[in-house]
């Protein structure tokens, strides 16, 4: 594990934080001048679609540094995890400090608006950055003890099914104030001004505790199983070794 590569994803993830925070401060500032708040207020339909295409390349750049810097898949998925969670933990933190938003951890907030809107506690997804950043300095560790270290198949298959079933929890107030208006089949071919003037209306009533801490629980089941596995298979090496 190189602490030097660790400190630059780390200038880099905070880096991007301020950049996130600073955008938003200044979104706020034209959208919200007396502070942001639900419902929703209509903004210009091209702006809405420049920021979700922001959101994409933001992570694009992410990745993209990830694969830089690691030399082996684990590595780089490691990263961006790593990136991923301190960009957002500061993300927050400058938004804390510059305009002492949010009020408290349980302020409700967008976190996200692909492939829709996200929504959910401030205190929800730093739970998850917090997993994210444990999860990633342990495939690092673990990788440069053996360069053969990766994530078996029903691993993978656990942490997909925990990080989906966290999506349903945000996703699943917004998308059930869509359905409350429009069928499925609906949706489909509606325009898509249809659709963002509805959005404006939306104000959330429920945030699905329940089904994000069986998200969380089976997230940390997956990283329980790696780090299981890997310190039996360290150990086992380093006997062989003496």
């Amino acid at each position: 594990m190189k602490l030097k590569t660790i400190f630059w994803i780390t200038v880099f993830a905070v880096s991007m934080g301020y950049f996130e925070s600073a955008i938003v401060i200044y979104l706020r500032q034209v959208v919200y001048p007396g502070g942001f708040t639900f419902p929703l207020k209509p903004i210009a339909q091209n702006l809405a679609i420049t920021e979700i295409i922001r959101e994409a390349f933001s992570l694009l750049m992410l990745l993209s540094v990830s694969i830089l810097a690691g030399k082996s898949a684990i590595r780089s998925f490691a990263y961006f995890l790593f990136s991923f969670a301190v960009w957002d933990i500061f993300y927050y933190v400058f938004l804390k400090l510059l305009i002492d938003w949010p009020e408290s951890l349980m302020t409700m907030d967008i976190l996200f608006l692909l492939p829709v809107t996200w929504i959910g506690p401030v205190i929800t997804p730093l739970i998850l950055t917090v997993l994210m950043i444990i999860f990633a300095l342990l495939m690092l560790y673990f990788s440069s003890c053996d360069e053969q270290a990766t994530l078996k198949p029903h691993e993978r298959l656990i942490l997909i099914l925990g990080a989906l079933t966290v999506i349903v929890s945000f996703t699943a107030d917004y998308t059930n104030f869509i359905l409350a208006h429009y069928s499925l089949g609906q949706i489909w071919s509606l325009p898509t001004k249809s659709l963002f003037e509805l959005s404006v209306e939306y104000y959330p009533e429920n945030f699905y505790w329940s089904v994000y801490w069986v998200g969380v629980i089976i997230i940390l089941t997956g990283i329980g199983l790696f780090t299981y596995r890997n310190t039996l298979r360290t150990k086992q090496t380093k006997r062989g070794d003496l």
